[in-house]
């Protein structure tokens, strides 16, 4: 890419973003689309434009944002919310830091030698951008000014030591503050216990677990809830729930057809057939009404059968106190790892419920399994990347599909697909891959949501660092390079060192392109605001229905997060090799902390809470992207034969002993909630049964409000014990 479609990218994404901020500012102060733009304050019972957001300065949700305190992030959106803020300003201040020392320092150092002129002038057919003059690939081999480039790898690292340090003190701050509410918090009070031996004859499941918690903790065991097949009563109750809005929908029909000309209106009618397309017509209110009734019943007796003979070997097991709760979550219960295994409870609303009855070596077994498909997955998702990255250079297309020749030698039209063309294929082909990682995630056995999210997030993080970072740098290069590799194979590293200073401008472009449009798309919310104009004035006809059509769902951290990861992969290891990354890093990280702020105060609406266990899983990341980063360094460096390259080689390990003193001064307590927290005292004393009913799924609730149907599986309450 030359300079001039370089400049092209940077201005004309930059006044796409420019041109999205004017859309948000106009099209959030008008009424009808309040809840697109304020839908987490509207469900909080806040006014939408509290503090000035409807005003007519274009800047205002900028103070706004930047006005906001941690404690109003977590008041609106919780603390895995504020976990995330801080990885991004502990990012955004690596970045910095960085950047004030190695750009004054780094860029003259490169600009004033000669190394690229003298390539050029060597070799014809190799073609430089001016922005590789700004590089390291500019220094000549064995100069001294390689000892500026040193030093900085040195700085950049112990920047990001000590904030990361920093964090993680904060974040075990934020998660024992939010443990240590008085609030009553079901999942607080219960335990996921997996693993359940065979009842001995006689005794059923519920009774098994009983009387085996009752042995261990006599004082303050409460009652069990023993999990059963749902499969059955939850089709039932889908298709209740079903016909329950298709009667809602009906009435609000035959509501809306009553007009002065006709009082009496027009009652809705279908068929009984497929999709209401064939078979006898009916009158809709009679017919769903009647389908209601019956399915009701059916549901009940379903209800009865499932929780008496379709008991499975994992319950949720409740305690009267917190503290008794968090110590047996962190206890062993058996001798055998296989058999009682108890966890802490995740909340109710996370609970992957098809998951928990799946037995402890299973699981090892489906984790193993996983792990080589996603292992197979990028590795064979390597090779389109790497076809991406080569095809998608415009002289590549051009020997590939010659008739597009006259289109392309247009100045205005090359410069445009040079800026783009690569960059928009690349996130058009990563797009497709998080549903898949979810599915896998959840096929290993995870328990909860947001630790299936986790997982998704992890390796959705090593795939686009190995498929993106490195297939995209080594693909372009081997393309670019693979004659020259051919007639001398020994020239293999150095041909492919000395193309890595080349990739940065195609990832300047890349980062530059997510920040501007990725982040005015985010801001303006074209897209949802469509959607929804088009299904309130087509589709909805009830207001359950209008609600669920505005509905924002949460961040979507499983693939927020590596995205994130990918840019500071990138950041890091260009940082010395190219400095000119770290402006743009500074505003990729910079707009988002402005503009997710927010969307957090105003639009997004978490889907669970995990009071911050995502930060180990990003400080483990960070590290691993701190350490590709000073591996990258020390190969580069090599390749330049400077002879004072040795000295590097301590930064991986520093690295690896600064992940081993974190790990172990921290992760105990995101594991498992700290028994001091956890005997914090409460404002009231818990509604145990309000606790137990919390974890009752849909399916299963009874209407009735009594326990009559859930005799067989769930434990009657203990009267004993204290409600502390």
């Amino acid at each position: 890419m030359d300079f001039s479609s370089f400049l092209t990218s940077l201005g004309t994404s930059f006044v796409i973003f420019v041109v999205l901020m004017l859309i948000f500012t106009w099209l959030s102060r008008k009424p009808g689309n309040t809840v697109v733009y304020y839908p987490n304050r509207i469900l909080k019972g806040m006014d939408p434009w509290e503090g000035g957001s409807r005003t007519r300065n274009p800047f205002a949700w900028i103070r706004e944002a930047m006005s906001s305190t941690e404690q109003d992030i977590i008041n609106m959106s919780g603390v895995d919310t504020a976990v995330y803020f801080v990885f991004l300003s502990t990012v955004l201040g690596i970045l910095v830091l960085s950047g004030l020392v190695l750009l004054p320092v780094l860029l003259p150092v490169a600009a004033t030698d000669n190394s690229v002129k003298m390539s050029q002038a060597n070799d014809n057919t190799t073609t430089f951008s001016e922005l590789d003059k700004l590089a390291m690939g500019n220094v000549k081999e064995k100069s001294n000014r390689l000892f500026a480039f040193l030093f900085a790898a040195y700085w950049v690292s112990f920047v990001s030591y000590y904030l990361l340090w920093k964090a993680y003190k904060h974040v075990s701050t934020l998660r024992a503050d939010a443990l240590m509410s008085p609030d009553v918090r079901p999942e607080q009070f219960a335990v996921l216990v997996r693993d359940i031996p065979p009842a001995p004859e006689g005794q059923s499941i519920k009774d098994h677990v009983d009387s085996y918690f009752k042995s261990i903790y006599p004082e303050t065991f409460y009652r069990s809830l023993v999990v059963t097949d749902n499969k059955e009563v939850n089709k039932i109750y889908e298709e209740l729930e079903g016909y329950k809005k298709k009667l809602a929908r009906a009435e609000a029909v035959y509501d809306q057809s009553k007009t002065t000309a006709n009082p009496a209106g027009s009652r809705p009618t279908t068929k009984t057939g497929f999709l209401g397309l064939l078979g006898t017509q009916v009158d809709c209110i009679d017919h769903y009404n009647e389908k209601i009734k019956d399915l009701i019943s059916k549901l009940e007796a379903e209800q009865k059968v499932t929780l008496r003979e379709k008991q499975l070997c994992a319950a949720i097991v409740f305690f009267t106190n917190r503290v008794a709760a968090a110590s047996a979550a962190q206890s062993l219960h058996a001798q055998m790892v296989d058999n009682w295994t108890v966890m802490e409870a995740p909340e109710p609303r996370q609970l992957v419920w098809t998951n928990l009855q799946i037995k402890f070596f299973q699981r090892q077994l489906r984790q193993y399994i996983v792990y080589v498909i996603v292992a197979l997955i990028i590795f064979f998702y390597l090779i389109p990347i790497g076809v991406i990255s080569a095809f998608t250079t415009l002289d590549n297309l051009k020997k590939i599909l010659p008739f597009i020749k006259p289109v392309v030698n247009i100045a205005a039209i090359r410069t445009v697909l040079e800026a783009y063309l690569p960059q928009l294929a690349l996130i058009v082909f990563l797009a497709l891959l998080p549903t898949l990682l979810m599915f896998l995630s959840k096929a290993e056995g995870i328990p909860s949501q947001s630790h299936a999210i986790r997982a998704t997030s992890g390796k959705y993080f090593y795939f686009t660092v190995l498929n993106v970072f490195i297939g995209v740098t080594l693909g372009g290069a081997l393309f670019k390079t693979f004659k020259q590799i051919e007639k001398r194979p020994n020239t293999l590293i150095p041909v492919l060192a000395n193309s890595l200073p080349g990739s940065a401008t195609f990832f300047l472009t890349f980062v530059a392109l997510k920040f501007f449009v990725g982040y005015g798309l985010e801001l303006s919310r074209i897209v949802p605001l469509i959607i929804y104009h088009l299904k309130r004035k087509y589709l909805c006809k009830t207001e359950a229905e209008l609600k669920e059509a505005w509905s924002p769902g949460d961040l979507g951290y499983a693939t927020r997060i590596p995205n994130d990861m990918l840019v500071i992969t990138i950041s890091l290891c260009y940082s010395v090799i190219a400095p000119l990354i770290l402006p743009f890093g500074v505003l990729y990280f910079g707009l988002g902390w402005l503009v997710l702020r927010n969307q957090a105060l105003k639009v997004y609406v978490p889907s669970f809470e995990s009071y911050g266990k995502m930060w180990p899983h990003i400080h483990t990341r960070i590290i691993a992207s701190l350490l590709l980063f000073q591996l990258t360094m020390c190969g580069f460096i090599g390749v330049k034969k400077f002879y004072y390259t040795p000295a590097l080689f301590p930064l991986p390990i520093v690295s690896l002993l600064f992940w081993y003193v974190c790990n172990k001064k921290f992760y105990r307590a995101f594991a498992d909630t700290a028994l001091e927290a956890a005997s914090r005292e409460l404002k009231e004393n818990p509604d145990m049964e309000q606790v137990f009913r919390a974890f009752i799924p849909p399916s299963l609730s009874s209407e009735k409000g009594d326990d009559d149907q859930f005799e067989d599986a769930l434990s009657q309450v203990s009267r004993m014990g204290s409600f502390a």
